[in-house]
């Protein structure tokens, strides 16, 4: 017999059981509704057989890695579908991703829209039919000799390259349809009940433009139609808010074909970066952060010695000058820890707050680029504490609750993801140990709930990551906070101690905004562009209704713009309703408008992008509206 850890509950099972056989001791419902399965920590499949004590958590598709299970399988059925309709296609890889999956296929011709309801029709028969999945292994060279038998090159590429290993390779069958795959997977096709194929684009196969080009097909599925019915809607209202498009009809940002996947901000833009600039810079200098500036390119013994040179290097741009090799920055840190190595420190100074608004860059193939989202060189909000090991949780608390001040300040909800070892780490057991128990620790007393995310932590310290949902339900990992014991190390950064004794600092990494230029891509999309009055680019429109009016709305320009206003006059020759109009599609927070009876009464008619008419108010009365509004940075 074995022991079995369910949720603080032990059972006992014969060895041998398996995972699936568990659920199904447990409730017909949970085994229905069960995806996957984690082991110790580990995600497996429900196939997996126990043969000693374990903890056994079973993932549905409420849980992350229960999704991805269901949305990898629901891959295999796209291919088994691609396969009965077009035998001659080969097949390359087909995974999970963050919202639905993917699959590459090598096609005489990319498919049509057609072709793609065919495929999406052959997929529901093939759901309907309730095929099982069944997993067996091979030895290496069986399974290359089965792949070639198979004809089927990309796998058998990717076959050999695991056959160096010499481990057993694994597959998954349903019904004629074979596939080589290291899972997890659903039990049977039947869990899959909506289902729906979303674009059709081209892709090299591996990144690589030298390699042929493939026919890459996404998609989405659920567990319920309703869901899927959701998930469609919220895609239709993000095509509405896609930033890309807002930011062209704003004057906000653009990008040209001379600087693959590097913004330009014109001159509304800039304001929308600058007054997030201000922010950061206000609320980081009360919170005891001191602002440095370090260069963007610097020498790769550097590098090396961060470490960056051996574990980072395939993203970092390089350069030679003077015989010697250089690399724009990708990331601030090692430049903040010269700053910290210009002079011998006291602990008296520890903790020691250094915050940069650096740009980095790092190289992105260009299939990943996405306007604002996925860049190739950004401005990163980063920061770096020093301190001594007993600050360590005061230190990690006072970041999370400065993050949480900003994300509630823009109106985010958010989740906190603690991020374990990675297989690429440096560093000893022990530091790692203590370093991710501190932040297990520090979110666990301010009252924060987490979730685990087994060895995605950076390869120098585990982190936590922010996670923040906008108003239609998207999710995005913008803020971190990276415990490192080992740069200082490598370093051999110093600080002099109350005993007089020289000791080695711990060291925060962490950025807030994360990317300044995604974040204002995050907001554009989440406020539809219709920026709070702080943050727009043009807080008020000036309308008068007629040529005789200019005179006097040029005065409340001048007024408004004294006392930091940002206003935009309109004094074309056109009619009001038309300026209204336009004006409201550049979704600017006010409008004043001027006509005789305004002039008559020395007063203005306010219109608000939110409310519409408000009324007609002195400019008093207005500059004190709009003035609070600003000051107080309200979400209007």
């Amino acid at each position: 017999m074995i022991k079995v850890t369910l949720k603080n509950d032990v059972k006992e099972f014969e060895s041998g059981v398996s995972v699936a056989e568990i659920a199904k001791s447990i409730g017909a419902g949970l085994y229905k509704s069960a995806c996957a399965a984690k082991v110790d920590g580990a995600v497996c499949d429900l196939r997996t057989v126990l043969d000693k004590d374990c903890e056994v958590e079973i993932l549905t598709f409420d849980d992350e890695n229960g999704k991805k299970a269901f949305w990898h399988t629901t891959s295999h059925i796209l291919a088994q579908a691609v396969k009965r309709l077009y035998p001659n296609a080969k097949f390359s890889i087909g995974p999970a991703i963050d919202n639905g999956f993917y699959y590459d296929f090598d096609v005489e011709k990319p498919f049509s829209p057609d072709d793609i309801a065919a495929i999406e029709k052959e997929m529901k028969a093939i759901v309907k039919s309730g095929i099982e999945l069944e997993k067996f292994e091979l030895a290496p060279d069986e399974a290359v000799k089965l792949l070639e038998d198979m004809d089927e090159p990309y796998k058998v590429e990717l076959c050999k390259e695991h056959a160096d290993k010499g481990e057993p390779i694994s597959f998954y069958k349903q019904a004629e349809f074979t596939d080589l795959c290291a899972g997890p997977h659903l039990m049977s096709v039947a869990p899959v009940k909506a289902v729906k194929l979303t674009n059709c684009t081209g892709a090299y196969w591996r990144g690589d433009a030298k390699n042929k080009m493939l026919c890459r097909v996404y998609g989405i599925s659920f567990p319920k139609a309703s869901q899927l019915e959701e998930h469609l809607t919220m895609l239709e209202e993000a095509k509405k808010r896609d930033h890309r498009k807002l930011g062209k009809e704003l004057e906000l940002f653009t990008m040209l074909e001379e600087g693959p996947g590097f913004p330009f901000f014109l001159p509304k833009g800039m304001i929308v970066k600058n007054e997030l600039i201000n922010y950061w810079r206000q609320i980081h200098t009360a919170a005891g952060y001191q602002e440095i500036q370090t260069p963007i390119m610097l020498s790769r013994h550097l590098w090396e010695t961060s470490g960056h040179w051996y574990h980072y290097k395939e993203n970092m741009d390089t350069t030679v000058i003077d015989d010697e090799d250089f690399a724009i920055k990708p990331m601030n840190c090692p430049g903040g820890i010269l700053v910290y190595k210009t002079k011998m420190r006291s602990y008296k100074e520890l903790p020691l707050r250094m915050g940069e608004l650096g740009i980095v860059h790092r190289h992105e193939l260009s299939g990943a680029l996405h306007g604002l989202m996925r860049v190739r060189n950004f401005t990163q909000d980063d920061a770096h504490i020093f301190m001594t090991r007993e600050q360590i949780k005061d230190e990690v608390k006072g970041v999370v609750q400065l993050i949480d001040k900003v994300y509630k300040q823009f109106g985010f909800e958010y989740h906190i993801e603690l991020s374990t070892k990675p297989e690429d780490s440096m560093g000893s057991e022990e530091d790692w140990e203590i370093a991710t128990e501190a932040l297990r620790q520090s979110v666990t007393e301010l009252g924060y709930d987490y979730k685990v995310n087994e060895g995605d932590g950076a390869f120098y310290g585990p982190k936590l990551d922010f996670h923040l949902t906008d108003c239609i339900g998207r999710t995005w990992q913008c803020g971190t906070i990276q415990l490192d014991f080992q740069l200082p190390e490598r370093f051999e950064l110093e600080y002099v101690g109350a005993d007089g004794e020289k000791h080695r600092p711990i060291m925060i990494h962490r950025v807030v905004f994360g990317s300044i230029e995604r974040f204002i891509g995050i907001l554009i999309e989440n406020f539809a562009g219709a920026f709070p009055t702080w943050l727009a680019p043009v807080q008020v429109k000036l309308l008068p209704i007629a040529d005789r009016h200019l005179d006097y709305i040029t005065e409340i320009k001048n007024a408004l713009e004294a006392k930091g206003i940002r206003c935009e006059l309109d004094d074309r020759s056109e009619k009001i309703g038309y300026k209204i109009r336009e004006a409201q599609l550049k979704k600017i927070p006010y409008m004043v408008i001027a006509g005789d009876k305004d002039i008559e009464n020395n007063t203005i008619s306010i219109r608000s992008r939110k409310d519409g008419d408000i009324g007609s108010m002195s400019l008093d009365e207005f500059v004190a509206k709009i003035t609070e509004e600003i000051s107080t940075k309200a979400m209007n």
